[in-house]
């Protein structure tokens, strides 16, 4: 019985220290996790998602996978909308008055991408703020986890979405004054960057169409401007 009871004391005391080597790691992984999300992300300007070392991993431990949340993010917003959406607007910009014609189907191509984009960005945030939501962190790491998913995550899912309005709207001007010059070929000319009419009952329409494009290009501009904003930090 003795040596039972000492055999038990013997395991207890093994349990009781491997209980406290997992408490001290967890501690640190998660120190070494504030750590990195505060010097990393937070104390930067702009959008910064880093990857982890091999030794990055292993100091975070099972926090890797938290972070994880984040970067899982990032690529899927890089390779399924922004890499994408760079090449809509590629097909969708305008180098000649001509190509408003003779490139009609690009353009139409290009809106449509930007609707499937708008529906690839709802996805990716949607699945990123569910496993956000699911997560059971101490109180010292949430806020600071918070504040880096917001930054790395939530602002820049709401920039991309602000932009894609802009650019639909400019790619149907676009689309908009094509058509009517096509329909009224005849009665239309394009000399360089000026498209003008001989006929008075079109002026008022192709007026109000080129004035429609100017001002929607204007406000894509100022769209890819705030993106780069908040990817810039500046």
């Amino acid at each position: 019985m003795r040596r039972g009871a000492a055999m038990l004391r013997a395991a207890s005391f093994a349990l009781a220290a491997l209980l406290l080597v997992a408490c001290n790691d967890e501690a640190a992984q998660r120190k070494a996790f504030i750590d990195f999300l505060q010097t990393r992300i937070l104390d930067k300007p702009g959008l910064h998602v880093p990857y982890l070392t091999p030794d990055e991993a292993k100091r975070l431990g099972d926090y890797a996978r938290q972070y994880a949340i984040i970067t899982d993010f990032s690529d899927g917003l890089d390779s399924s909308v922004a890499r994408p959406m760079q090449q809509a607007m590629n097909r969708g910009a305008v180098r000649s008055l001509d190509e408003l014609v003779t490139r009609h189907a690009d353009f139409g191509t290009a809106r449509e991408g930007i609707e499937q984009l708008r529906a690839a960005v709802d996805k990716q945030l949607a699945a990123a703020d569910a496993a956000h939501a699911a997560l059971k962190q101490p109180d010292d790491l949430r806020p600071v986890f918070d504040k880096a998913y917001e930054r790395d995550v939530t602002v820049p899912a709401k920039a991309f979405s602000d932009v894609f309005p802009d650019l639909d709207a400019g790619l149907g001007a676009i689309i908009d004054l094509g058509e009517f010059i096509d329909r009224h070929k005849d009665k239309i000319t394009i000399t360089g960057v000026i498209v003008q009419t001989g006929d008075p009952a079109l002026q008022p329409r192709l007026a109000a169409l080129i004035a429609a494009l100017a001002d929607k290009t204007d406000a894509i501009t100022k769209a890819q401007q705030r993106l780069r904003a908040v990817m810039e930090g500046s």
